[in-house]
């Protein structure tokens, strides 16, 4: 009796799920277009993916149909899938992205439903971008004309560079970052040497003897 009701409890629980939205290239514009997205990356046999399947699944759910919201995700171990991944330098799973569809920004919060959906309420809405132009201010709107009157060749060319600068970034902090870890590594050395030989030197004898003095004995 109790493995039928499992059975039928788990039966219910999968016939309930919310089929996210899979993007690959083939849909992607046709999903996303004119609306800003709020995208999860990532791979079936990931442990993090799984145990927040279920909050994004409601939060997809929650945001199906939405004429200016779009919440789905992208299998990065699915072939046809995997160049959305590739495109947006997906390296670790899950990983979470916003905003223009074009031009996705990284997703720093929290992963609990609270989190996400607080983040989807205040940041799914129309913004400035190619599909938008009209809410964008005069300065993005100079920005579009000057870009849309570059060739492809000259924007392939200005996309490499800016991607390099923040490449080099990255390299420069993970650079200094690694000098951290050495100088840390060092100092805890020369602090543990240190404890160590005034411990040996007989502290531990010092404050035995100094706590029999204080109280009123000089004698063993």
């Amino acid at each position: 009796m109790k493995y039928s009701l499992a059975l039928a409890a788990a039966m219910a629980a999968s016939a309930s799920a919310f089929d996210v939205p899979s993007l690959t290239p083939a849909n992607y514009d046709e999903l996303t277009g004119g609306k800003t997205v709020f995208l999860k990356f990532f791979a079936p046999w990931c442990g993090h993916c799984k145990s927040m399947a279920s909050d994004w699944e409601k939060l997809a759910e929650e945001w199906s149909g939405n004429n200016i919201g779009f919440v789905g995700e992208v299998d990065c171990t699915d072939e046809a899938a995997k160049p959305l991944c590739d495109e947006n330098g997906v390296q670790g799973f899950p990983m979470l992205k916003y905003g223009d569809p074009a031009a996705l920004d990284d997703y720093q919060g929290g992963r609990s439903y609270d989190d996400l959906a607080a983040f989807a309420k205040e940041n799914l809405k129309p913004m400035c971008g190619l599909g938008n132009i009209d809410l964008c201010d005069d300065e993005k709107k100079a920005l579009i004309e000057s870009l849309l009157a570059m060739s492809k060749d000259d924007l392939e060319k200005s996309v490499e560079t800016e991607t390099l600068k923040i490449v080099a970034a990255e390299e420069d902090f993970q650079n200094e970052l690694q000098k951290l870890q050495d100088t840390y590594e060092e100092l805890l050395k020369t602090k543990e040497a240190t404890e160590a030989e005034v411990k040996a030197g007989g502290l531990g004898l010092m404050k035995a003897v100094l706590a029999k003095k204080a109280s009123g004995s000089d004698e063993l």
